[in-house]
């Protein structure tokens, strides 16, 4: 029996130490190939270029490496990764329903039944008692696919038919199908590279409308009319955009009479062209030419258009023009005039009421008008920082208006609001399963100062109790950039950090639209550093108010916000524990002057044209990759995607590389590549939740939190 235990012990103390021995691997090294870019007159060395080579196996089996050097170094929190994912999943109400909407005959909705990752979508004829359609089962559709995205649909004015798009390889390339809802048969159509969510009907249920993508750049640049059952090598093309800097959109409008194609410059020009859906073969007519510097979006109401126009207002204002007279600017009449404290960000109209989403002081704001008597109002919301939003209304004849709502602690609501009466109705609440109580949390606004004096919006959320004399850890997110404005929602995924004594907070910097069109005119082209100021002089205000300290402060942010990542670090890295960078845009000057990467075009306005010096110059100070050192950076993880169609994989793969080549400090640095997804990660509801899980594992570990 001695003899048993003693060798028992021995075999126990033997694999303790084999497993406390395990070496970790040695980070992966990328090789170095030097590539001189030579760009007015200045020549930059770039060691790692070649790893955009997508198809090399050299440049596979490095990425490859690089996850598997993060699966071990994080192989100490897999059970906490383990847990969060679960954690995360418990909270999800795994069979739901969305709130139903009338459109036409019938009631649509999407549900999930347990364990599917996709949505169903659904609809039933003339009430909600009638008898359910299954259009499109998400589950079934993805079957064989790693990836699937379902990029929207558009029924027939007869209600029989549905165009569908969809994409399963993450590039935001999708394959434009047909299915008869009467029946389930799939049309013979199979229309490759187009956008989603950008086709249209036409009145007589057999032509529709669609936008073709050009398949290098990912910029839809063409629309094509296509009759049902007719071969689409006879398709004819419509429109043409020849001007590569401008994004294109295709809809009908709520009222149904035209067919819309809008094209935008961001910050620099709109152009739309209506077309009667009742007359298909017609030609498309200008509603006002381009002009540089005019941005306006349109609402057909009745005889007349409504029309949002920054014309001789910044944060543009509201003015209508009857039908047939829109391109002669002297016949539009002012409906809302300008204000310098207010944005005017989007409209809705009803038969008997005009609905406005405005933006004052960081918050946003719901207006309901009366067409008839012209009394208005706006909906009191109650909460210090909060998001609220107009939701999708395609009935015109009804005095119901459907609206978003959350905040920090209220999950995400669905609510009706009789525009007579005044009566609200909450018609759902995100469920969060697991004891959830909202009055376990708290949220506060509070401003920071940034360098040049301006004050900075700072949304943050809290479990009660949490203590803020600095010993809290907290992390700061943001984006600022595009005029996105970063609004302090709900989140079920967040509460795994708070629930750990963690801070959130959001910082409404510049470059984002919280404060008005200034705010993001400041964070942009020549000012774009303001963005990167603000969210350090945030981090600061963070630190001095005790709200955290340096040894447990954390950043996030992605895309754009991952650009704001990397060049936070370069500026002030000794004020953060650790950065997660979500696929970000770091490599800023090289891809900005290759202009067949996708959208390097369209992002001319938002950052400038390197080929001008001023801007090469200007964008070559702040661009994270050019601006690596030798010193000590925070511990990073970077995600990526291997398919990535915004922010190309190789920029993080390299920024990394480099990263790795020059800092002084011992701390982590991660690179993970899905190798199955693309800009937004992996596409089910689950398995989405593993990338956040990673995330917060990562933050939680260096805080010696493995709980």
């Amino acid at each position: 029996m001695k003899r048993t235990w003693f060798t028992l012990l021995i075999l126990l103390t033997l694999h303790s130490m084999t497993q406390a021995q395990t070496p970790i691997l040695n980070p992966p090294k990328a090789i170095v190939k030097p590539k001189e870019l030579v760009t007015n007159g200045h020549t930059r060395t770039d060691n790692y270029y070649y790893l955009n080579e997508r198809e090399n196996p050299e440049v596979i089996k490095y990425l490859n490496a690089e996850n598997t050097y993060l699966d071990q170094v994080l192989s100490p929190v897999k059970d906490l990764q383990t847990k969060l994912f679960d954690e995360m999943k418990g909270r999800i109400k795994q069979q739901d329903e969305s709130v139903p909407y009338k459109e036409g005959n019938y009631y649509y909705y999407t549900r999930y039944v347990t364990g599917g990752e996709y949505p169903i979508y659904c609809r039933k004829k003339g009430s909600l008692q009638g008898t359910e359609e299954i259009m499109f089962d998400g589950n079934s559709l993805a079957k064989g696919h790693n990836y699937y995205q379902l990029g929207g649909y558009e029924v027939s004015d007869n209600d029989e038919l549905a165009i569908f798009a969809e994409d399963t390889v993450s590039r935001r390339l999708y394959t434009l199908r047909i299915k008869n809802l009467k029946t389930g048969k799939i049309y013979p159509e199979v229309i490759k590279d187009t956008e989603a969510g950008s086709f249209a009907w036409a009145t007589d249920n057999k032509t529709l409308f669609y936008i073709k993508k050009d398949p290098q750049t990912l910029l839809g640049y063409q629309v094509y009319r296509h009759v049902l059952d007719s071969p689409t090598a006879a398709d004819v093309l419509v429109y043409e955009e020849k001007d590569n800097q401008f994004y294109m959109g295709l809809s009908r409008s709520k009222s149904k009479k035209y067919i819309e194609i809008g094209v935008d410059h961001n910050g620099v020009a709109t152009e739309y062209r209506l077309l009667e859906a009742s007359q298909p073969t017609g030609e498309f007519k200008v509603f006002l030419p381009r002009e540089k510097g005019h941005e306006y979006d349109i609402v057909h109401y009745k005889d007349k258009f409504y029309v949002r126009t920054n014309w001789k207002a910044e944060n543009f204002r509201l003015m209508e023009v009857p039908e047939g007279k829109t391109a002669d600017r002297t016949t539009w009449k002012e409906v809302i005039a300008h204000r310098p404290d207010v944005y005017l960000a989007n409209m809705d109209v009803f038969v008997n009421h005009l609905v406005l989403g405005e933006r004052k002081a960081g918050l946003t704001n719901i207006r309901v008008i009366n067409q008839k008597t012209k009394a208005d109002e706006y909906l009191n919301f109650g909460e210090p920082a909060y998001v609220a939003g107009i939701g999708y209304n395609p009935d015109f004849n009804t005095n119901i208006l459907r609206y978003s709502y959350s905040s920090l602690t209220t999950p995400s609501s669905t609510f009706d609001y009789n525009m007579d009466t005044k009566e609200k109705t909450l018609k759902k609440q995100q469920e969060i399963l697991g004891g959830f109580d909202k009055n376990n949390y708290v949220s506060e606004r509070t401003y920071a100062t940034a360098r040049d004096g301006v004050k900075i919006p700072v949304s943050l959320v809290y479990r009660k109790g949490t203590k803020k004399d600095g010993s809290a850890p907290l992390l700061q997110y943001s984006y600022g950039s595009y005029g996105y404005s970063t609004d302090p929602g709900f989140s079920s995924t967040r509460l795994s950090l708070l629930d750990r004594g963690f801070i959130f907070a959001i910082a409404h910097i510049r470059g984002g639209q919280e404060m008005g069109r200034r705010w993001y005119e400041d964070g942009k082209m020549l000012k774009k550093k303001n963005t990167f100021n603000d969210f350090v002089n945030v981090s600061e205000y963070l630190i001095k108010n005790k709200y955290t300290s340096t040894s447990k402060l954390f950043a996030m942010g992605g895309s754009a916000g991952g650009l704001l990542m990397g060049a936070v670090i370069n500026q002030a890295p000794q004020l953060y524990r650790g950065v997660v960078a979500a696929v970000p845009f770091v490599d800023v000057v090289t891809t900005m002057l290759d202009e067949s990467i996708p959208l390097t075009t369209g992002e001319f306005e938002e950052w400038g044209n390197p080929k001008n010096k001023e801007y090469y110059d200007y964008m070559l100070s702040y661009s994270p990759y050019d601006n690596v050192e030798k010193k000590a950076y925070p511990n990073l993880l970077v995600t990526t995607g291997l398919h990535d169609s915004q922010v190309q994989y190789w920029e993080p793969a390299k920024w990394v590389a480099k990263l790795r080549a020059m800092k002084t400090d011992s701390n982590q640095l991660l690179l993970h590549t899905n190798m199955e997804a693309g800009h937004g990660g992996a596409s089910g509801r689950f398995q989405a939740l593993k990338e956040i899980a990673l995330e917060y594992a990562f933050m939680l570990n260096l805080v010696g939190d493995r709980q």
